[in-house]
């Protein structure tokens, strides 16, 4: 089944979530004003997967008789499939900014892998359940958020030494049909208007912290939930020309005493295996986020490129507009080059599921992280002051004043006044606007902190292969161990010298079970 954007929008009006906004209790998401922006991006991702020129991206073939379904729900299978994810996302937040949604497939990927290794320990079912869930929402082409980021209380303990327990989502009671969860979570991107949330563990739990080791399914209407949300993008604002149309809104999703039924329950207190299930999620997520960065990327390079050409200067002419832009196109496709050889380095999880390398994946998070700020400036720099020092668009329609001063900024003859403006005011809402602070906040923070991805890569980089690479240099009767040893120095990601890739659907070892 593939829905349309109309038929999201309606499928939305036959849930009842309870919902707040800027005070307020809505009525109908998909009616209301403050999230329209959100339902539109999250509506273009399921319109692109029924348009013949982005269909060959936005939508997987099921093969043995069955359905064709979004890719945004998709789990890869091998490279090539990676690669296709980056580029499907990377198209959709080119015209969306962020399309939220690519977040499902990543979530259960890892709760896939994640739960076919506690069944492997403990013998239970939550494979299968995770299995029949996956299906579920792919069939019925749900939007589904992820629910990951607890509250946290006092940063300084664990979950079980909090003084209110309630700061992360924990198991409050168990019963032989299911369990019942209470708890906040945190930064829940697109929550009002998604149809399901999944419930995730948000770190690496003890023993102590067993109740709190919890990851399941709930429809967004449960009752006992309750979502404060922020209005997604800046609906209503004339001079927001991009995100008075698109944006995402993010929740703090209050659960009080809300039954789960085990059939929709994937972790439920074995809590060694929530480093393992957050770190798989984690790494797919961090994967993608690549791309979704890189579709905000490519808004900012048009934009500059149409300023600095509205500004009546040439880019091929002005080195220093040059340099900028060359350095924000660097910045763009280093980080995206660093998800593509991640998606080329991937290994093979149980399943056939494609793990991303976590190397690569980790450091083009860390970079887009880090360097959004530089690709504002950059924008900034080839733009110049005028887009955050024109005159509010009330303006373009006041007699008194609209005529001189449509004459006095026009830059160019050969750009009326009203397009000049326009990209101005493009720019400044990408980049000098509560909607910008959003983007560099959420590139910032999203799929972990900068400190966890520095931390991944040292952890999951092969150091010791480099000191034995150095090693045996020195070991030429320097060394008080004569004894030798070759150093691979395979790439991250590889798992033979020859260099294989253990990321393909070809391979026996990656059968196409999903």
């Amino acid at each position: 089944m593939l829905m349309s954007a109309a038929e999201y929008a309606e499928s939305l009006r036959r849930l009842n979530p309870r919902v707040y906004v800027d005070g307020r209790a809505v009525e109908s998401v998909a009616d209301e004003p403050a999230l329209l922006p959100g339902v539109n991006a999250v509506g273009l991702s399921y319109d692109f997967a029924l348009r013949e020129d982005t269909a060959v991206l936005m939508r997987v073939a099921a093969g043995d008789g069955g359905k064709d379904y979004n890719r945004m729900l998709h789990v890869p299978l091998s490279s090539d499939e990676l690669l296709q994810k980056l580029e499907a996302v990377r198209l959709i937040c080119r015209y969306t900014g962020c399309a939220q949604r690519y977040l499902a497939g990543d979530a259960m990927a890892g709760i896939l892998q994640g739960a076919a290794a506690i069944d492997a320990e403990y013998g239970t079912e939550y494979l299968a359940r995770a299995q029949a869930y996956y299906e579920h929402i792919r069939d019925a082409d749900l939007a589904v958020g992820i629910a990951m980021t607890d509250a946290k209380g006092d940063r300084s303990q664990r979950p079980h030494a909090q003084a209110n327990p309630d700061a992360y989502v924990h198991i409050v009671e168990r019963h032989a049909d299911g369990i019942v969860i209470s708890g906040a979570k945190a930064i829940v991107t697109g929550g009002p208007y998604m149809h399901e949330l999944l419930v995730m563990p948000g770190r690496a739990m003890t023993a102590a912290d067993a109740e709190f080791a919890v990851c399941c399914a709930v429809p967004i209407d449960v009752d006992g939930l309750t979502l404060v949300a922020r209005p997604a993008g800046r609906p209503g604002e004339a001079a927001a020309l991009f995100s008075n149309r698109y944006g995402q809104s993010t929740a703090v999703c209050l659960f009080d005493k809300v039954f789960v039924p085990w059939e929709r329950v994937f972790l439920a207190g074995e809590w060694r295996h929530s480093e393992e299930l957050t770190y798989a999620y984690a790494t797919h997520h961090r994967h993608t986020c690549i791309a979704a960065r890189a579709g905000y990327g490519d808004l900012l390079i048009g934009a500059g490129t149409l300023m600095t050409e509205a500004n009546g200067l040439d880019t091929e002419r002005a080195h220093g507009l040059r340099e900028a832009m060359t350095e924000l196109i660097t910045i763009v496709e280093g980080f995206y080059a660093c998800g593509v050889a991640a998606s080329v380095y991937a290994t093979s999880e149980p399943g056939g599921i494609a793990m991303p390398d976590a190397v690569f994946s980790n450091i083009g998070k860390l970079l887009l992280a880090t360097q959004i700020y530089d690709m504002q400036r950059l924008a900034h720099e080839v733009s110049g002051g005028l887009i955050v020092t024109l005159p509010g668009p009330d303006e373009d329609h006041n007699p008194a004043t609209s005529g001189r001063i449509s004459e006095v900024l026009t830059a160019r003859s050969d750009v009326p006044y009203e397009k000049r403006i326009a990209v101005a005011r493009f720019i400044e809402d990408l980049t000098a606007s509560y909607q910008a602070g959003w983007y560099s906040v959420i590139s910032l923070h999203g799929g972990g902190s900068p400190a966890a991805m520095k931390k991944e890569i040292f952890r999951r980089y092969p150091v010791a292969e480099k000191v034995e690479l150095v090693e045996n240099l020195l070991d030429r009767g320097i060394l008080a161990d004569a004894k030798k040893r070759i150093a691979l120095g395979r790439q991250p990601g590889r798992c033979c010298a020859e260099g294989c890739n253990p990321g393909t659907n070809t391979s026996p070892a990656i059968p196409n079970r999903l």
